[in-house]
């Protein structure tokens, strides 16, 4: 059995245009870890643990970080998850408020 042939980027251009939708499958989850986070900083967005390491490994790999600092930054990370509160759901705030009775004036 002959090992898979690589694409090259015009081959996968033709590919992305050919089969809409294919792209949000191939995304790479890096990406999605960085717009993750930069929602989050906006505060607009959530950010995981699982984010958090995703973008220390990536960072590795590309010689960004050392393994060692990335194990600290990993390691500072949970930390600070295991001391987060749990989150509180949020209580529903009331469609319409309700008005103030008025009083009846004796005359």
């Amino acid at each position: 059995m002959s090992p898979p042939a690589e694409l090259g980027g015009s081959q996968i251009s033709s590919l992305l245009e050919a089969l809409p939708g294919i792209a949000s499958v191939l995304r790479s989850p890096v990406a999605d870890a960085l717009v993750k986070a930069i929602r989050a900083a906006a505060g607009v967005g959530e950010f995981t643990f699982d984010d958090a390491e995703e973008l220390v490994r990536y960072a590795v790999r590309r010689g960004l970080i050392g393994p060692e600092e990335g194990d600290r930054v990993l390691a500072d990370v949970e930390v600070l998850k295991s001391k987060a509160k749990p989150a509180r759901a949020a209580r529903p705030k009331p469609l319409v408020k309700k008005k103030a009775a008025k009083k009846k004036s004796r005359r």
